[in-house]
């Protein structure tokens, strides 16, 4: 584990939560981070979206896992269990989210497999996820031994509008 680096497991989303987990991703989308925001990112709509998450979270539809160092979130990460009748062995990893002030510590490591584990508890045997080509994140999953299914381009945009393209991820779970 990451010096000073907590991991733990969200178990439901009150006013102190929100806080930090929005201050995270204000901080990444500000910084440029492509994860479905566009500029001006506002406290109301990062607010909103982990209100919703945690309405999610409630109803047993994912797993949220965030990272804390001196009692502050400083990044989190989601396992989305919610998935067609078909697919009860899959499960996605989203909102991989890393606070600026503590990128390049390890953390996206630590908090990459802590939501593998949880998916291996949960008897997942097979993790799906997207991300800007070319970004710190598809360099982080690819050393993390995910396996490149292809290229989307001009999939997303950048929060400043420039189309970007993304790369389709899996890694298969083994006991």
């Amino acid at each position: 584990m990451t010096e000073g680096i907590r991991i733990r497991r969200l178990d439901k989303t009150g006013p102190r939560e929100i806080a930090g987990l929005s201050d995270v991703l204000i901080d990444c989308v500000e910084g440029g981070a492509s994860v479905s925001f566009m500029w001006p990112m506002t406290r109301d709509k990062a607010d909103a979206f982990w209100r919703g998450v945690g309405e999610s979270l409630a109803r047993g539809e994912r797993t949220v896992l965030f990272a804390e160092d001196d009692h502050r979130i400083a990044g989190t990460v989601q396992v989305i269990w919610a998935g067609p009748e078909n697919q009860p062995h899959r499960a996605g990893v989203a909102k991989m989210l890393v606070h600026r002030r503590a990128r390049r510590r390890g953390l996206g490591d630590a908090l990459l497999a802590a939501a593998e584990a949880e998916a291996c508890k949960a008897q997942k045997t097979l993790l799906v996820l997207d991300t800007v080509s070319g970004s710190d994140a598809d360099r982080l999953y690819v050393r993390g031994g995910w396996q490149r299914v292809g290229e989307i381009p001009d999939y997303a945009m950048m929060p400043d509008g420039t189309p970007c393209p993304t790369t389709v991820f899996y890694k298969a779970l083994r006991d």
